[in-house]
């Protein structure tokens, strides 16, 4: 059974509290780039901006983005961010274990260590749930592509190219995956 998930979310802000767009997700193992049972949902912006900030140079930002991308907020499958967030919590306990604290084993990767993770532990909080996952099984993307560069002068960060659409939760995880695993392999 996996328990690594790569974790990304498209939202209106930068900031530890920004409004959720999407949750994409997907387990994986590290050493082998194999993937795994898969995420996705769109958030009501409404209901995700009532619990969390938009900045104005994020939706600006926005309209910059390709119209697939953008296709995110015509979406009619999007949910209340509570909903959401009750479908990730019960996704990783389908293929999760669970320990002694009654939290998954899952090891959650996001994208930065004040990005993903905590705009999505934060949004937990917001709407009064449990983050499903425990805080000492955070991952950080970034300082994986820094090792790679810095010990092995590899960026498979740039030199890999996205299958799917950019700034699209799912695919980008997916894409995520496949350069932390490179890394990975280089590194081991």
């Amino acid at each position: 059974m996996m328990k690594n998930i790569m974790l990304d979310l498209e939202t209106m802000g930068n900031s530890s509290n920004a409004a959720i767009v999407s949750i994409g997700a997907v387990f994986f193992e590290p050493l082998t780039g194999e993937t795994g049972e898969e995420f996705y949902q769109v958030v009501s912006l409404n209901s995700s901006a009532h619990y969390g900030e938009l900045d104005s140079s994020t939706v600006l930002w926005w309209l910059k983005q390709s119209d697939e991308a953008r296709a995110v907020f015509e979406d009619k499958n999007k949910v209340t961010l509570r909903v959401a967030l009750e479908a990730f919590t019960a996704w990783i306990a389908d293929h999760c274990d669970r320990n002694e604290k009654d939290k998954t084993n899952a090891v959650v990767w996001g994208n930065g260590p004040t990005f993903d993770n905590v705009i999505l532990g934060n949004a937990y909080k917001a709407v009064r749930l449990r983050q499903p996952w425990l805080f000492a099984n955070d991952r950080d993307v970034r300082t994986v592509v820094d090792l790679g560069r810095y010990l092995r002068g590899i960026d498979p960060k740039k030199d890999l190219t996205l299958e799917g659409t950019a700034h699209n939760a799912l695919d980008d995880a997916k894409f995520q995956v496949r350069y932390v695993s490179a890394i990975f392999m280089a590194l081991a």
